[in-house]
């Protein structure tokens, strides 16, 4: 093929990155049924990792991204090795993007609308036609739940640091402080006594109404002092030293609020092709990332596991590796 594949093969260094991204990208080369190698549905920290691994495997790779990666809601992570300062989310998949970039990954922005078989490959569509695939990872991530609040005072409570979703991430920016926990049963239980860990003013507030607690669970929390407070939660408001919560017949100012509300998970599109899934939408996969639909890869939050940048690049690595291995037994790659 005469294109600016063959070119970065010839004149790797050289290669502007510009010509090889409308090479890959055009309709032209998609219409033709020349599939790309890989195809990467989420611009994360899993999909990115992937991406940046398969083209320096030499895959022609397409990542197309929708824009909702949670990692772009952290205002500023210490929890991630090499940046003992920290970074923000934002900085953090900029660095990706440009890295994925440099080595030939084309990336693209927009929704995929559906995934479907085509030969011995896939075919993925959405606003700008369709993309044709040998093999597909999917990195699309979910999206918790967060109580009823203005998009307004949700992103400036994340900037402030007031309103956080993992304490797993960040319990450790909490220290000593006034934590309330949005949220009731096991999850709820589970997420205060977590962050009980961190403070010993740790407050459950129930978000509808009464308490939905089994025994077990209000004497663990009894017993580590975590105060239960009834809702329902009727309102949010950003305070100079925190988030101002409207709950039951209580006013309170906390400095800073979890929820434990649950999560959406993207896997909807793998489910359709026949992946398994866990109760909880997330897909299964084995131990090289492998999901039960032929082809078809997964990692980072859509499966199940811990939900960390650093596990989701880790499971983007190990996909890559596999997508790259198994490649071979439909077309050789061959320098």
């Amino acid at each position: 093929m005469n294109c600016a594949w063959r070119e970065y093969d010839e004149q790797r260094k050289d290669l502007r990155l510009s010509e090889l991204h409308r090479c890959v990208l055009c309709k032209a080369t998609w219409m033709s049924g020349d599939a790309v190698d890989c195809l990467i549905i989420g611009g994360g920290p899993a999909g990115l990792t992937a991406a940046i691994y398969a083209a320096r495997f030499r895959l022609r790779v397409c990542l197309i991204d929708a824009g909702q990666s949670r990692a772009a809601l952290i205002p500023l992570t210490r929890n991630h090795a090499g940046f003992p300062e920290g970074i923000s989310g934002v900085a953090l998949l900029e660095r990706m993007r440009e890295q994925a970039q440099k080595w030939g990954a084309a990336l693209r922005g927009g929704a995929i609308h559906s995934l479907a078989r085509r030969g011995g490959g896939f075919v993925a569509t959405w606003a700008d036609g369709e993309v044709a695939a040998r093999a597909v990872l999917m990195a699309t991530g979910l999206t918790s739940h967060r109580p009823d609040m203005s998009d307004d005072v949700h992103l400036a409570a994340l900037a402030a640091g007031c309103f956080r979703y993992c304490p797993v991430c960040d319990g450790f920016e909490v220290m000593d402080q006034d934590v309330a926990v949005i949220g009731t049963g096991a999850r709820g239980a589970k997420e205060a006594l977590f962050l009980r860990s961190f403070t010993d003013r740790v407050t459950l507030i129930a978000p509808n109404g009464a308490h939905v607690l089994d025994a077990d669970e209000r004497r663990a929390l009894a017993d580590a002092a975590v105060v239960l407070a009834n809702g329902p939660l009727e309102a949010m408001a950003l305070a100079p030293s925190g988030l101002r919560l409207q709950f039951g017949r209580a006013t309170k100012v906390f400095e800073c609020v979890y929820p434990a509300l649950g999560a959406t998970v993207h896997s909807d599109l793998a489910a359709r092709l026949g992946a398994a899934v866990t109760a909880e939408g997330c897909l299964k996969v084995d131990a090289h990332q492998r999901t039960s639909a032929d082809g078809l890869y997964a990692a980072g939050d859509v499966v199940i596991g811990l939900d960390q940048i650093s596990h989701a690049m880790g499971e983007a690595g190990v996909a890559a590796t596999t997508i790259r291995n198994n490649l071979p037994a439909r077309r050789p790659l061959l320098r």
